[in-house]
C-alpha cells in the first residue's frame, strides 16, 4: 500500500490534505470538545469548518474564541437554522478548500489517529471513499457497540460498490472520508432543511456514483448515544410518528437514487435492510404507543410497503422482517402486536400458537391463513426464530431458572434439541459474561417433541447471584445456546414470562451484601433480564432512580 504524501522539506510531516466539517446547534456543553478532537488528529487536518446553525446558547462564541488561536478553525454562522443536519453540512462542505473532506457532529468525537488511518486507506488504494469503524458510547454508561462491525473486520478494498452491497447498512456519512473533487463532480450533497435520516440518502447518492471504496477496522468515529438527554438526537427522538414518516421517505429515495443510477442489486439492499432492520427496530418500541400512533405508524408502513414487488419479497422468504412485513401488508388494522415484538427481536423468537391452513401448510394464523410460514420449513435450525420461555425466581440459597423451548412445525423435533446453555452478559459491558454449564433439554410428558406441533422442552439451571451481585449495580441480559444432535446450535432470548409476582422485585439476603435487590424484567423486545443491586448503597441507587422516574 502507498504511503500518505509527505512535504519535500519535511519527511515527518504528512500534507494537510483533510478538512473536517463539524456542525451544531445549541450544543454549547461539547462542540469545543469535538472541535478540538478535530484539531488533534495533527497536522494531516488542514481545516476545521465548523458551521453554527443559528445557535441561541453561545456555542458560536466559544467557537469564535477557540478560533482566535488556533488559525485552522473557520467559524461559520448560519442566520436562519435548517432544522436539520444537511443544510450545515452543505454549507460547511462548500466552503472546504482541502482535496479531502470528514464530516463531524458537534456531540461525537474523532478518536486519536483517526484522519491518517482514513488519508493513508486512501490514499494508498487510490480510492474516492475510504470508511473505518464507528462505536457508538452509551453516555454515561461508557458501553460501547460497533457500528456495522461485519463490514470493518478487514482492511478491503471494494473497487465497485455492487461488489459489497452490504453497504447499504452503513448509512453514517461520519466514519467515512471523502474526496472531495469527486463529491463535486457528482453534484453529491445532504437534502437541505428539516430532513431526518439525511445521511442515508445522502450515503446512497455516494454509492450511485460507483466510488473506489477502502474500508478499514480502525476505529475512526465515536458516537456518543445520550439517552437520557433533555433534548434528544433526531434518530433517537422517535416518540412521534412523523420521524418514521421520515425514515421512510428517506428509504424510499435511497432505493429511487440507486435504481435510477441502474444499481438494482443496492437498491434491493436498500429493501431489504429496511425490512430486516429499520421495520424491526421500530416494532420493537410499537407496543409503548399509543393508539393513534399505532394506526398511523401502520398505515405508513402499508404504504411504503406496498411499493415492493414480487421480487423484494421472494429473496430470503423467511426472514423475520420479511414475515412482519408480511403481517402488515396483510392486515389493514394493527394486530398481533406483543407476537411481531417477538419476531422483530434479535435474535428472532416466533411464539405460539402455531396454526395450519386447512391443507396443513404452516400459517401465521387463523385470522391471517393468507400469510404462509411454509419458507421457515427450509430454514436451517441456526436460522430458525425459536420460542424459549423463561421463568426465574429469586432465592437465597437456591435461584432457579426454568426454560421452555417450543416446537416449531416439527422442526425442532427433527434437529433434536439436547442441551441448553446460559449466559449473562453485563448490559453496560458486554466482555463480561457469566456462563453456566450445559443443562440437557428433556421433551414434556404431554408433547413428547417427537411428532406434532404441541412439543416441548423443558430444562431447569441454577443463577449464581452472588457472582452476579460482585460486578455492584447493574443489568444483566440472558442469552442462550441451544444445540442439537448434529451439534448444530441457535443463540437464542428467553421470553419473559410475566405471571403472577415472576417480575417482581425480591430482596434476597446476602452474607457478603447484607441484601440483594434482585429484580427480573421484560425488555420492550419481550427479553428476559434481570436488574441487580447489592448492599445499601444498592439500595439507595434504585431509590434513587424511582424518584427521578417519579418526578420525569
Amino acid at each position: 500500500m502507498n504511503a500518505v504524501k509527505y512535504a519535500e522539506t519535511d519527511t515527518e510531516r504528512p500534507l494537510a490534505e483533510v478538512a473536517v466539517v463539524v456542525i451544531g446547534y445549541d450544543d454549547a456543553a461539547h462542540v469545543t470538545d469535538a472541535v478540538r478532537s478535530a484539531l488533534a488528529q495533527g497536522p494531516a487536518v488542514r481545516e476545521v469548518v465548523a458551521v453554527d446553525d443559528c445557535s441561541t446558547d453561545g456555542s458560536a462564541g466559544l467557537l469564535d474564541r477557540l478560533a482566535a488561536s488556533e488559525p485552522r478553525l473557520k467559524v461559520i454562522r448560519r442566520r436562519v437554522n435548517s432544522g436539520g443536519c444537511g443544510t450545515p453540512r452543505n454549507t460547511g462542505l462548500d466552503a472546504v478548500t482541502a482535496p479531502y473532506v470528514m464530516f463531524l457532529d458537534s456531540d461525537d468525537v474523532l478518536p486519536p489517529g483517526a484522519v491518517g488511518a482514513l488519508l493513508e486507506a486512501v490514499s494508498g488504494a487510490r480510492a474516492e471513499v475510504a470508511g473505518g469503524l464507528c462505536v457508538r458510547r452509551e453516555v454515561p454508561s461508557g458501553r460501547e457497540i460497533p457500528w456495522q462491525a461485519r463490514l470493518y473486520a478487514l482492511h478491503t478494498v471494494v473497487p465497485h460498490p455492487a461488489q459489497r452491497p452490504r453497504l447499504v447498512h452503513d448509512t453514517l456519512c461520519v466514519n467515512k472520508l471523502y474526496r472531495t473533487g469527486f463529491l463535486r463532480a457528482h453534484g453529491i450533497r445532504f437534502p437541505e432543511g428539516r430532513f431526518p435520516y439525511e445521511d442515508v440518502v445522502f450515503t446512497a447518492r455516494v454509492l450511485a456514483a460507483a466510488p473506489r471504496i477502502v474500508l478499514i477496522p480502525d476505529r475512526v468515529y465515536v458516537w456518543h448515544v445520550r439517552r437520557s438527554a433533555e433534548r434528544l438526537s433526531i434518530s433517537l427522538d422517535r416518540a412521534g410518528v412523523e420521524n418514521w414518516r421520515a425514515r421512510t421517505e428517506a428509504c424510499r429515495q435511497a432505493h429511487e437514487v440507486l435504481l435510477g443510477a441502474g444499481h438494482k442489486e443496492l437498491a434491493r439492499a436498500v429493501r431489504a435492510k429496511f425490512l430486516d432492520h429499520d421495520l424491526r427496530m421500530y416494532l420493537r418500541e410499537l407496543g409503548l404507543r399509543d393508539a393513534a400512533y399505532r394506526r398511523a405508524w401502520w398505515e405508513l408502513t402499508r404504504s411504503h410497503l406496498a411499493q415492493y414487488d414480487a421480487d423484494d419479497w421472494a429473496r430470503n422468504p423467511g426472514a423475520p422482517g420479511r414475515l412482519a412485513g408480511r403481517v402488515l401488508l396483510a392486515s389493514p388494522e394493527p394486530r398481533d402486536l406483543p407476537r411481531l415484538r417477538e419476531l422483530a427481536a434479535r435474535p428472532a423468537r416466533l411464539y405460539p400458537p402455531y396454526a395450519r391452513a386447512a391443507d396443513g401448510t404452516p400459517v401465521w394464523s387463523d385470522g391471517l391463513p393468507q400469510v404462509s410460514l411454509e419458507p421457515l420449513r427450509d430454514r436451517p435450525v441456526r436460522a430458525l426464530p425459536l420460542a424459549v420461555d423463561g421463568e426465574l425466581r429469586p432465592r437465597s440459597r437456591d435461584t432457579r431458572l426454568r426454560l421452555c423451548l417450543h416446537e416449531l412445525y416439527g422442526r425442532v423435533a427433527q434437529a433434536g434439541p439436547e442441551t441448553v446453555e446460559t449466559q449473562w452478559r453485563h448490559r453496560d459491558d458486554e466482555d463480561v459474561a457469566l456462563r453456566g454449564a450445559p443443562v440437557a433439554l428433556v421433551p414434556s410428558a404431554t408433547g413428547s417433541g417427537t411428532a406434532g406441533d404441541a412439543g416441548t422442552w423443558w430444562a431447569e439451571t441454577t443463577v449464581d447471584l452472588a457472582a452476579l451481585a460482585a460486578r455492584g449495580v447493574g443489568t444483566w441480559d440472558l442469552r442462550l445456546r441451544i444445540r442439537f444432535r448434529d451439534g448444530a446450535s441457535r443463540d437464542v432470548t428467553a421470553h419473559a414470562l410475566t405471571g403472577a409476582g415472576l417480575l417482581r422485585r425480591s430482596a434476597v439476603p446476602s452474607a457478603r451484601h447484607g441484601v440483594v435487590l434482585v429484580q427480573p424484567y421484560t425488555t420492550h423486545s419481550g427479553a428476559l433480564a434481570l436488574r441487580v443491586a447489592p448492599g445499601v448503597r444498592g439500595v439507595l441507587s434504585v431509590a434513587r432512580a424511582r424518584l427521578r422516574r417519579l418526578l420525569h
